[in-house]
């Protein structure tokens, strides 16, 4: 990943508005991993990365940095909720879990490149798996079968929705929780028991997508994607530990929750300060994965993290509230805003919704009233405002009629919350 820091906040920006400290911040700690890995190694093994922790409000953009970041870096990358550790010793999860989830999206992402690699040199034999299994499905029903027709179709695109049977790995039972390491009970025996087959019955399109995973997994050579997921792993992860102020006591609290609080904080600092990790692919190092935290710290400060911790994130960086002029633009600047959004989805129904710009101001100055009279949930008022204001459309909109120009001004949405003065029900939309 060699993007400058002003090209990170440059993609960042183009999803993200405001926020320019947290997204330098990220951005110089991102770039600093490409300056790393350009050192002698000697040098590389003093140079740590420098953890940040974001503190803010919610719905101002913590959780959407961290998500745009996953799509931005090439590198693996897991959020993970605070909330979800226990201390050891306690039923649920161990933060040792956070490295070993962080692993398999490496795994993942590893045998994604090598398949792509060897899919040229696989696809002769999925075409024939498949065409195979076509020709037999036919005759099974007893109609007639000429190969060499059935190619020219498959090869066409005609045959894409035929429904065939198709011998297929029985896959491993998906991973299971006991107390607090996990196991694979599906994956115990692999190598020593031959690989169970299933017949299953689907279209061809999606056969050919489990007979290429298939075939490319037999192509590659699992030790060096699980050495190459290690490396990736250790030199270029990025865990994002979201509510971590939910780990952390009252000021001045000593109940017992406070205290099993505490115990989680404990359980994760060696992990952040670097420390050796098992999983079934190999010991991982966490040395020089990169930690960013966030929190809204309502309840709780940052000081009252245990100080081990605390050290342990150098880089801090406050989030602000969003102003009427940020509501107006995430309405409509943003490649993905809310506007957009739901215009796509009713475009599907056949109407076109299109928003003025004093509609624009309406919503947005309806928003930061409301944040600002009672509970601030920042930007995620937009979508119950959005959700009220075309309730009635969505509702009615069929598809079965031709496309309708729908035009929202400053009238319309004002007409929409008329009754209510502004007042509108939010239960009905906030979880």
């Amino acid at each position: 990943m060699d993007l400058t820091p002003r090209q990170i906040v440059e993609e960042l920006d183009k999803y993200i508005i405001g926020q320019p400290k947290a997204k330098r911040a990220v951005a110089i700690a991102l770039r600093n991993r490409y300056r790393r890995s350009k050192l002698p190694k000697e040098v590389r093994e003093e140079i740590t990365p420098k953890n940040i922790i974001m503190r803010g409000p919610t719905g101002v953009g913590k959780t959407e940095i961290a998500r745009r970041l996953a799509k931005l870096v090439k590198a693996p990358f897991i959020k993970i909720e605070a909330t979800k550790y226990t201390e050891v010793g306690y039923v649920g999860r161990d933060v040792e879990s956070m490295i070993r989830d962080l692993v398999e999206v490496a795994v993942r992402m590893v045998k994604d490149e090598k398949a792509h690699e060897v899919e040229a040199k696989v696809k002769p034999i999925v075409d024939g798996r498949i065409l195979d299994a076509i020709c037999d499905s036919r005759r099974a029903k007893d109609i007639p079968v000429d190969k060499t027709l059935v190619t020219d179709e498959y090869n066409a695109g005609n045959l894409e929705k035929e429904e065939i049977d198709v011998t297929v790995a029985d896959n491993p039972k998906p991973m299971v929780a006991i107390g607090g390491p996990e196991l694979n009970l599906g994956s115990i025996f692999d190598g020593v028991l031959p690989t169970k087959h299933k017949k299953r019955r689907m279209t061809v399109a999606r056969a050919r997508e489990i007979i290429m995973a298939e075939e490319c997994d037999r192509v590659i050579d699992k030790d060096n994607v699980y050495a190459e997921a290690i490396r990736r792993t250790e030199e270029e992860g990025i865990i994002f530990i979201d509510e971590i102020d939910k780990i952390i006591g009252k000021a001045g609290g000593s109940n017992n929750q406070d205290v099993s609080r505490e115990g989680v904080q404990r359980d994760i600092l060696p992990i952040v300060e670097g420390s050796t990790v098992a999983t079934k692919y190999g010991n991982v190092k966490t040395d020089f994965i990169l930690f960013i935290a966030s929190g809204a710290f309502h309840v709780s400060n940052i000081e009252d993290m245990i100080p081990e911790l605390q050290g342990r994130f150098p880089i801090r960086v406050d989030l602000d509230n969003l102003t009427k002029e940020d509501f107006k633009r995430i309405l409509s600047e943003p490649k993905n805003s809310v506007t957009f959004q739901y215009a796509s989805l009713l475009k599907v129904d056949n109407i076109n919704v299109t928003f003025t710009e004093d509609a624009l101001d309406e919503m947005a100055e309806m928003a930061y009233a409301e944040n600002e009279t009672s509970e601030n949930i920042g930007a995620r008022r937009l979508h119950t405002i959005m959700e009220s204001l075309l309730e009635d459309i969505s509702f009615n909109a069929s598809g079965d009629h031709p496309m309708l120009d729908v035009k929202v001004d400053r009238t319309y949405v004002q007409n929409a919350f008329k009754e209510t003065k502004k007042k509108f029900d939010l239960k009905k939309y906030i979880l």
